[in-house]
């Protein structure tokens, strides 16, 4: 999750009199009249204001500015976010354009406030790459929004820690657990102390979190948290036996070798960032975006940047990404489109990925634009690779959010209660889901 843009959250449901209504009467931003590009677009950008997010979108904004003349008024928001804008909905106002992350499309879709997206319209559509555009089709096989970053997990390590213990960077599953038992009673920091351990896990279930994290291994392990069918409708898949085993080796490492931090089960990604740059714990699975932050506040030269090792299956992980949400009810569709245009460009995307902090492009979608150009070092690089062979987004379907908050609840359960009956838990989980997707109308028979 993105320390800019990106993270899950829960958008909150608009009536149906509002989802029908908002495309028909909404005003647009700023009470802009039809296709009057002299008024400014209004863009919303779930970040924290006066942070390097809300920096870098003002960059891009205002680079687009100067190769159109359209201006564009950035306003970014963190706290209540989905509030706002549902508030912004029912007044049938929604900003013309909003940046948010790619996993909220079918709750967005869902309540009628994004319209659909012809890629043809939009200038340098063709040239995104095939898993962005994926990412942006909702449940109903039509595009409803234009992937401008992407992102996947790989794995940090302690390179000082590690070569103190002796062992190479890991390949397989067996290897990280051997590293992470290492890190955790051999004292890599020797300070005389058991103070280190082995992974760092975001396992709270607040926004999450746990079920966000752990899909980097369900994945990798052939699991799943649902199973898409042949006919398109999906089934629970908690309690398959490559779930299990996935969710066992998981929560092993919490409950019997005991190399994850405490606390885990409380924790979300803030705290869990500070026990790897306090050197409290020696191996972390994230995405690049922390890379700046680390490099500053650990040192470039005490950590290092792998693949993540392959798991039973293969070494697929969690890809995310954010996309230019076009707001239903916009007066200047064409402002519109022209600045989903220019985000997407060579020229936007490397706007987007330029400085040390205030960078909105975590890696490109733009299949012709080479991120070794733009930030020469190596670990970008092994992130784009990583992405364009491994990573897999969540499914498009009406309302992930449920399916991710409903797993994380029973991941962290099964972290922070060492006695719960695990298969049992599964199963639990797996009739939850089956009802999930039932209200959904995607589950199979």
């Amino acid at each position: 999750m993105s320390v800019s843009v990106i993270r899950p959250f829960r958008l909150l449901a608009l009536g149906l009199g509002a989802v029908l209504t908002l495309a028909a009467c909404g005003t647009g931003g700023a009470g802009q009249t039809a296709q009057d590009s002299s008024a400014p677009l209004e863009l919303w950008a779930r970040t924290t204001p006066g942070g390097d997010g809300e920096k870098g979108m003002k960059k891009l904004a205002a680079a687009f500015e100067a190769a159109t003349g359209q201006k564009v008024e950035v306003t970014a928001i963190f706290d209540d976010f989905e509030t706002k804008l549902s508030q912004r909905a029912a007044q049938k106002d929604l900003p013309d354009i909003v940046m948010n992350d790619s996993s909220q499309l079918g709750t967005m879709v869902g309540q009628g406030i994004v319209r659909e997206v012809d890629l043809s319209q939009i200038k340098g559509g063709d040239q995104l790459l095939e898993p962005a555009i994926a990412a942006a089709r909702a449940a109903d096989g039509k595009t409803y929004g234009v992937p401008y970053s992407a992102q996947a997990a790989a794995l940090l390590i302690r390179k000082d820690w590690r070569a103190k213990a002796g062992l190479p960077a890991p390949a397989t599953w067996d290897q990280m657990a051997a590293l992470a038992k290492a890190f955790t009673t051999q004292d890599p920091d020797g300070n005389g102390k058991a103070d280190t351990y082995g992974l760092a896990v975001p396992g709270s279930t607040k926004r999450g979190y746990a079920s966000w994290y752990f899909s980097n291994f369900l994945w990798a392990a052939g699991g799943d948290f649902i199973a898409k069918q042949p006919d398109g409708k999906y089934k629970p898949a908690m309690s398959t036996p490559e779930s299990v085993a996935a969710t066992k080796w998981f929560r092993d490492l919490a409950c019997t070798s005991k190399v994850i931090q405490p606390g885990a089960a409380t924790m979300d990604t803030p705290p869990t960032n500070e026990t790897f740059e306090a050197g409290k714990t020696g191996m972390y699975v994230v995405g690049p975006y922390l890379m700046p932050r680390f490099d500053s506040s650990l040192g470039k030269d005490k950590y290092e940047v792998v693949p993540m090792p392959t798991g039973p299956k293969d070494s697929t992980v969690l890809a995310e990404g954010g996309s230019v949400y076009l707001m239903a009810g916009s007066k200047n569709e064409a402002g519109q489109n022209a600045f989903a245009g220019y985000a997407i460009s060579a020229e936007g995307q490397k706007i987007g990925m330029e400085g040390e902090k205030a960078f909105i492009v975590q890696l490109p979608v733009n299949k012709n634009v080479d991120i070794s150009t733009v930030r020469p070092d190596p670990r970008w690089k092994l992130y784009a690779d990583m992405y364009r062979e491994h990573g897999r987004y969540a499914p498009s379907i009406p309302n992930w959010t449920v399916v991710r908050q409903s797993s994380a609840d029973t991941v962290n359960a099964l972290i922070a209660d060492c006695g719960l009956d695990l298969n049992a838990e599964l199963q639990k989980l797996d009739s939850k889901l089956g009802e999930a997707l039932g209200q959904q109308g995607i589950g199979a028979s």
